[in-house]
């Protein structure tokens, strides 16, 4: 085992190695967490609309659990397919405006497996640089060509369309927004160039569904593109503020995918508790547009006072405000001297984000009040000061 302490010698001489930490819930205070023996302001979450403690989904839960048990006890191909599956994947297909649907047990499975059985040897997938790492998975697995274009970057997209336009199946992927940065994929091109060059275009809503559309349909909806998108992908990990994910499309798409995508095939199937939550989430994802405009509001507030004080925070509308700081070494000191001073705020370093642009990701909540809020961008700003990552 030399080579691994050997690896993580090195992951730890450049700030680079990770830790388990545990963090918990604070009772009565939404928006916060525990960790360690402190409470601090919880500007690390996903729980974009505060749904997370929901008492109707926790109650949903409950009492399923006492007439349905705890647990699936097998795949869904075999006898893990509770009714309750069913029942929810005609509401997420009637939402979504698609034929059919198909829950997966998380993101990861979804990407991963969806990728892999629409492209293989003989065919390309066109994805951006900075999909999420479930995407560029799911291409390695597939074993074809990956294309990575620049981010956001049309021109050199239809370069390489252009050069794999004899390719027998091409596949575009992209998040809808991105995860680490907050801003938004170039849809409206995307949807063009897939048109143009006769490929699949696969749209990952993680981080924008719930959030954007009257009905928290996403991004794709809200720009009405949605009946362009071939494979459209989204998660209950964070508007919905639970587990799971789910792919919309059209219905031979969804009888391919449960006879082809290997994640849902071996994987046992979520148990009905959750899957009973997930559509209790649904409903109020749709009916609660209160909690996306208070979330725009605050994500426009904290937003505009970080890029005012000089923080680069990049561009976009989303709850995901990220300061690129730079080095992994000084993210580290902002996020510790962040939680001592009362705000959970993770530093997010390579791979998951280019090397160089180590960074601060603060994700924003509908539980988030103004005050908190401003009085937090206070105190950000103070230690962006104390480590240079603001000028005085």
């Amino acid at each position: 085992m030399n080579w691994m302490e050997k690896e993580l010698t090195l992951l730890a001489d450049a700030s680079n190695e990770r830790y388990l930490r545990d963090s918990a819930a604070v009772p009565d205070s939404p928006g916060y967490t525990w960790r360690g023996d402190r409470v601090l302001l919880n500007l690390a979450s996903n729980d974009y609309l505060g749904l997370a403690r929901h008492p109707a989904i926790i109650d949903t839960i409950r009492e399923t659990l006492l007439t349905e048990g705890g647990g699936s006890g097998a795949s869904r191909l075999v006898t893990g397919n509770r009714p309750l599956y069913g029942r929810l994947e005609e509401a997420l297909a009637t939402w979504q405006h698609s034929e059919a649907a198909l829950v997966f047990a998380n993101g990861y499975m979804a990407n991963s497996g969806v990728i892999r059985a629409l492209v293989g040897r003989d065919d390309v997938v066109f994805s951006d640089q900075l999909n999420h790492a479930s995407i560029v998975d799911g291409i390695v697995l597939s074993r074809a060509e990956h294309a990575r274009y620049r981010h956001n970057d049309m021109e050199h997209l239809k370069l390489l369309m252009n050069k794999h336009r004899d390719k027998r199946r091409k596949l575009i992927v992209t998040d809808a927004v991105f995860s680490m940065d907050g801003d938004q994929a170039q849809l409206e091109e995307l949807v063009a160039l897939k048109q143009e060059y006769g490929a699949m275009l696969m749209v990952d809503e993680a981080h924008s569904g719930g959030i954007y559309g009257k009905r928290g349909e996403g991004l794709c909806f809200k720009l009405g593109l949605h009946h362009d998108v071939d494979v459209h992908m989204g998660t209950f990990s964070k508007s919905f503020g639970l587990y799971g994910a789910y792919v919309c499309g059209s219905r031979t798409l969804i009888r391919f995918l449960v006879n082809k995508a290997r994640p849902l095939i071996y994987s046992t199937a979520l148990p009905p508790s959750l899957v009973a939550g997930i559509s209790t989430a649904l409903t109020l994802v749709q009916a609660d547009h209160w909690r996306r405009e208070r979330l725009y509001s605050a994500s426009q507030l904290f937003r505009s006072s970080l890029s005012d004080a000089g923080f680069n925070v990049g561009t976009g509308d989303s709850p995901i405000v990220p300061i690129i700081v730079g080095d992994n070494e000084r993210a580290l000191r902002f996020s510790e001297a962040l939680e001592a001073g009362g705000i959970a705020g993770i530093a997010i370093r390579p791979p998951t984000v280019p090397d160089g642009t180590a960074r601060i990701r603060f994700s924003l909540s509908a539980d988030h009040t103004p005050k908190e809020l401003n009085d937090a961008s206070a105190q950000i700003c103070k230690i962006g000061l104390q480590l240079g990552v603001l000028s005085s």
